[in-house]
């Protein structure tokens, strides 16, 4: 095989050549992006912008040549070329002012490209640009423009693609090219679903994406359990999307339809209080209609979940989840439930379907809709297509460039040891609990003819069990925020890893679990948002939490609007992204996310290609 690639002794010269030269190359940049929940317009502003990377180097290289105004509309024009070439264009009445403003955007561009590109080798350069312009940019990126020779040469190229009406393709390409080159890879650490309104254009955008990898979040395993056939994941994840009014996603976007659930719920339901939707005010507003709806199947839907949860634990009594157990616990006339030795009432109950002496059996009728929808979703082509992506992309965490990639915790007791869960006799902890899990998911996902099989119930374990790395809390307390007032039944406990995460020597023997370089590693966490006034930088720089909030659910919480991680030759660099607007007003008005940067970690000299994994 190295014969046929290599047939000579001048190719394997040349190549060996050109591998050690690339060693010597700068590092090239990572960033990492967590917790973005639906959450498309911010998603994709960051994305282009590179993290505000582009406006730096826009900055950079033409500081005292380009006012600040001059420097906006140039870094726009690079984040958004179709949008704003339709807005520039409309301004010029007379079409040699327009040939002007082509040529010097041109000589603009290309300058950029050139010094986006200084790092890499021209082989690189050349698989990112567009394949319809490979000759006439390379001509144009690399040629003298001051050589006599060729000065006609150059400016017959420039005035051709004018007027052969290929400048607004050509301009398109080549900020295309900038923004993939500026942000070499991309690393997602988790919940790209749930909560926001377009998670299906989210894994489009990530499905075009030159170099990218995922890490499972605790609300993209709901989607994957949905996909691979489990009724406990679909009930979970159509209840949030009710709760968050989101339900479009599923019928719009998957095309699952939720007729069957929402006659149940017509049936069976009246409105309830406790099951209005969360209404994001900046979103077209629904009906009374619409909203007595989705209040309806919002109760029918947790009704269904929590009988469906009673009894997987009863089928799985190694996950000790017993006290979750709550539907048996109310009294007869479900105006009292006991929890531990402490009765509270109930308000506004729904257990209208709950049989008082099979409190987990489901109506025939709920069975039905509850099998129709998993059947639903196991089949939905394009849902199918984007979680076959998750799966090709994802994984539990993952070790890349000495960093340490989790999304939630490392599951430990008071005393950092790490805590494990029990299956056939054998305890799976730290390192291998993920494994565990890993080999689980993808088995349950590859069939999906197994609806309450071990690794299928795992997948729903991911998302609330109390040793669940994606979870991180010993019990999620969803019934309790429903039907209890009491505040101090919604409590959440959080693991131990949360307190011990903030001291450096637990990092590093976390790290050391996995593989990791103490000294020189770092474990990179999103799943909590950073409040307002904590810092995202723990335990020496060794830990760094990048939930900074791109949700608008978690915008009070945060104070901003998300947090990115920037990795390249000469360090880590932690971006702070203001809240976004919206992706016309920013196209319009060149109104940029503001954003700033920390840094975490300082190389003394820069970091080549030989100091990284593919090196």
């Amino acid at each position: 095989m190295l014969q046929e690639k290599f047939p000579t002794r001048e190719a394997v010269t040349t190549e060996i050549i050109n591998l050690k030269a690339i060693l010597n190359l700068p590092k090239s940049t990572e960033a990492f992006m967590s917790d973005i929940h639906g959450e498309f317009a911010a998603f994709d502003h960051v994305l282009r912008n590179a993290s505000g990377n582009i406006k730096l180097k826009i900055e950079d290289l033409f500081n005292g040549r380009l006012t600040p105004k001059s420097q906006q509309e140039l870094a726009f024009l690079v984040y958004y070329p179709s949008q704003r070439l339709q807005i520039i264009k409309a301004r010029f009445n007379h079409t040699e002012d327009l040939h002007q403003w082509y040529l010097m955007t041109f000589a603009r561009l290309l300058e950029l490209l050139k010094y986006c590109s200084t790092k890499y080798t021209r082989s690189k350069v050349r698989k990112a640009l567009a394949p319809d312009f490979v000759y006439i940019t390379e001509e144009l990126l690399y040629g003298d423009f001051n050589s006599s020779d060729k000065q006609k040469y150059y400016a017959q190229i420039m005035a051709d693609i004018i007027n052969l009406s290929s400048a607004d393709q050509f301009i398109i390409a080549i900020c295309h090219t900038i923004q993939r080159l500026v942000v070499d890879h991309l690393h997602v650490v988790g919940d790209i679903y749930d909560r926001g309104p377009y998670p299906d254009r989210i894994m489009d955008r990530l499905m075009q994406h030159h170099s990218v990898d995922l890490q499972w979040g605790n609300h993209d395993i709901l989607w994957l359990g949905a996909a691979a056939g489990s009724p406990l994941c679909v009930a979970n994840l159509l209840r949030i999307c009710a709760r968050y009014n989101n339900l479009s996603i599923v019928e719009d976007a998957y095309g699952i339809n939720l007729r069957h659930l929402s006659l149940l719920a017509e049936k069976y339901y009246q409105e309830n209080p406790s099951f209005a939707p969360k209404i994001n005010p900046q979103e077209p507003q629904p009906s009374a209609a619409e909203l007595s709806q989705i209040n309806k199947i919002h109760q029918a839907i947790a009704i269904i979940q929590f009988k469906l949860e009673g009894q997987a634990i009863n089928r799985r009594p190694e996950f000790q989840m017993q006290e979750r157990k709550l539907l048996d616990k109310l009294n007869q006339d479900r105006t009292q439930i006991q929890l531990g030795k402490q009765n509270y009432a109930i308000t506004n109950g729904c257990f209208q379907t709950v049989s008082v002496d099979h409190p987990y059996e489901l109506l025939p009728e709920e069975q039905e809709v509850i099998n129709k929808l998993t059947h639903a979703f196991i089949h939905s082509e394009k849902l199918r297509r984007h979680m076959d992506f998750f799966m090709e992309k994802g994984s539990m965490y993952l070790v890349y460039n000495n960093n340490l990639l989790v999304h939630g915790c490392i599951p430990v007791d008071k005393s950092g040891n790490f805590e494990g869960l029990t299956i056939n006799n054998h305890t799976y902890c730290g390192k291998a609990l993920f494994d565990l899990l890993e080999v689980n998911l993808r088995s349950s996902y590859a069939d999906t003819h197994q609806s309450t099989d071990l690794a299928t119930d795992l997948l729903w374990y991911l998302w609330t069990g109390p040793v669940s790395p994606l979870f991180g809390k010993r019990a999620m307390t969803t019934f309790e925020r429903y039907f209890i007032a009491e505040p101090t039944t919604h409590y959440e406990e959080p693991n131990s890893y949360y307190q011990l995460r903030h001291q450096s020597e637990f990092i590093e023997k976390v790290l050391a679990e996995f593989g990791v370089d103490r000294k020189d590693g770092h474990l990179i966490n999103g799943h909590t948002p950073v409040k307002k006034g904590h810092s995202p930088i723990m335990a020496n720089g060794k830990m760094l939490v990048i939930d900074g909030g791109f949700s608008k659910a978690y915008h009070k919480t945060t104070g901003i609007g998300g947090y990115t991680l920037l990795y390249n030759s000469y360090g880590l660099q932690l971006v702070t992204h203001q809240p976004f607007t919206t992706r016309e007003q920013a196209i319009e008005q060149l109104s940029d996310i503001v954003s700033t940067k920390k840094i975490v970690e300082q190389e003394l000299s820069r970091k080549t290609v030989a100091q990284t994994d593919i090196g």
